[in-house]
Formats: C-alpha cells, structure tokens, sequence
C-alpha cells in the first residue's frame, strides 16, 4: 500500500479484533503462532455452532471476508458486547449483501456458501463463537492494558517525532515498510493506495504471525498487529524483558548493544571498553550506525566522541516503551 508522506496516523485499540484474531487461529486452526494451551483452551471454550460459523476464516489461500466479522470498526471504540448485540440484531440480507460488497454480485465462493444459505444462523453462530472466546480471554484482556496503553504511547510518540518510519517497520515480521510503501503479506495480494485516508494501527492481542486488515474502507484503514511482548502474557512471563531482544533483532545484537550504551556522549575508547574490546574493532559497527543516521562523531582534541542522534535517541525510545 502507497502513503503519502506524513499520512494521518492514530491508533485504536479494539478487544473485537483481537477475538477475531484468536478465533482464527484457535477455531478456524489457520494458525498464527498462538501457544498451544492458549490454543485449545480458546478451541475447547467454542460451541458446536460457533466453531461451524468460524470454518470460512480458516479455508487455505482465502483471506478476503465480509465486514461483518467485525461489525463495529475499531475506530468505534466498541465493547464485544456490543459488537455482539449487532451481530444479533443484524437482518440476514444485510450479511448477504455484505457478502456482495466484498465477493462482487456473482455467487459467493465455496467456503461461505453454507452462510449465505443461512445468514441467520451463521450471525447467531458467529456471535455465540465471539461471546465464547470474550469469556476465555477477557482477563488476559484486562491484564494486557498496561501493554496497550504503551503502545499507545509509543504510536504517538512516533507520530508526533516524525519517527513513523522506523515505527511502521516495528509491528510484525509480515509487515514491511520501504521506499513510501507498506509491504503486507496476504493470500490474496493486491496493490492500494492510501491517498487522503487516515491510517488506523490497531494492537491485538493475538500470536506474533497475526495480521488483519482493512484497505478498503473509504475514509480511513485499519492495520490490525501483534501487540508488543503479548508473548510474555501468554506465557506468563515478564514483558519489560523483551525490549533488548526486540532491538538487537532489528539492528544485530553489536549494533544494538553499541546504540543502547550511547545514553551520553562516549569516546571511541570508552565505548571500546564498554563493549569488551578494542577500538578498532568497533569501527564498522559505528560506520554502519552513523549511516543510517542513528549517532554521530564529532573530533575534540585528540578524541572522537560517538553521540546518538535525535533519530537514534527515538529508536531506543521506540523499543524502551
């Protein structure tokens, strides 16, 4: 997907989509990297009905499906509850006319035909699965605010520092950010253009290969992504301890360490020393660094000082958050 430069960018936080996400993989078994108890705990919460309505979001090579499977946008700031009650009280053309909007008017493909001869069962069975699920992870939910109120923060952040750049680059492995363009890997690729509308980032609590997305909406789009060390929820550990790990995955583990230890000017023979070894030995690691603009050197004397620049103070920034 095309931006334009300096797009609008905010970011909503939706519970609905992280169920989705979690339905997915758990139910719809198209798996994305969820720990296996968490798996068949979600599997084993979902009833007969939901479990048949949630088969069309696993089928292999489909990823287009109707709106309705998150009836409310996130930027709505809905609950579940009512994203629920919707879902209930949707009329049952409505769901088929959906299905139009996003299949074309010729017959809807295999794997949603069942629903489009039943649309009122599917929307029961569909709000019975997400009811289901709410229920199984809504207090690891509650217990991942202080998460997304970081990565809030850290959006805005990265927002306001004109830092988006480096932001888009950090939400999952299946999204790439180069040359003005959003590279997403998706089953059914095809090329957009962001133009005028907003960009809508949207953390979920879900496995680390997860995405979902909307391009097509027409004032805004919405990215949905892993929320940031959610792995540690999963498996109870803590979070904080991710940052290091997350830092020397994008930039190597030397350069990550190099950058991390420059919270102040340093010379080339304290950050030597710093590091375990000798200076010339740091040379290309600084090279690089200063390349991509993340410090600079500056000659005092006899000495060269190596200072993190604005942009390197907003990468640790990013992954300190």
């Amino acid at each position: 997907m095309r931006l334009r430069p300096s797009p609008e960018v905010s970011v909503a936080v939706s519970p609905q989509v992280s169920v989705l996400s979690l339905l997915v993989d758990a139910v719809a078994a198209r798996r994305r990297g969820l720990p296996e108890r968490w798996r068949r705990r979600i599997r084993e919460s979902v009833g007969a009905e939901g479990q048949q309505a949630c088969r069309p979001l696993g089928v292999p090579g489909h990823s287009v499906a109707p709106d309705t499977i998150v009836p409310l946008p996130p930027v709505a700031d809905a609950s579940v509850e009512s994203q629920i009650a919707w879902l209930l009280d949707m009329r049952p053309d409505a769901l088929l006319d959906d299905m139009e909007q996003a299949y074309g008017p010729e017959r809807v493909p295999e794997h949603w035909r069942w629903a489009a001869e039943r649309p009122r069962r599917w929307l029961n069975g569909y709000a019975s699965a997400v009811s289901d699920v709410w229920s199984a992870i809504r207090p690891l939910w509650e217990r991942a605010q202080p998460l997304l109120d970081l990565e809030v923060e850290r959006v805005g952040t990265a927002v306001v520092r004109g830092a988006l750049d480096a932001l888009l680059g950090t939400l999952s492995e299946r999204i790439r950010f180069a040359d003005g363009s959003l590279y997403m890997s998706d089953q059914e690729p095809a090329r957009y253009d962001l133009g005028r509308r907003r960009l809508v980032l949207v953390p979920m609590l879900s496995g680390p290969d997860a995405t979902i997305l909307n391009l097509d909406l027409p004032g805004y789009v919405w990215i949905a992504y892993p929320l940031r060390r959610a792995d540690a929820l999963w498996l109870g550990a803590d979070p904080a301890r991710r940052a290091a790990e997350e830092l020397a995955s994008m930039l190597g583990p030397a350069r990550a360490g190099l950058l991390a230890s420059l919270a102040r000017p340093t010379t080339m023979g304290q950050l030597a020393t710093l590091a375990g070894t000798v200076p010339s030995a740091i040379t290309y690691h600084c090279d690089r660094l200063e390349a991509a603009g993340l410090i600079c050197r500056e000659r005092r004397g006899r000495e060269v000082w190596i200072l993190r620049t604005r942009r390197g103070h907003e990468i640790i920034d990013l992954f300190s958050r």
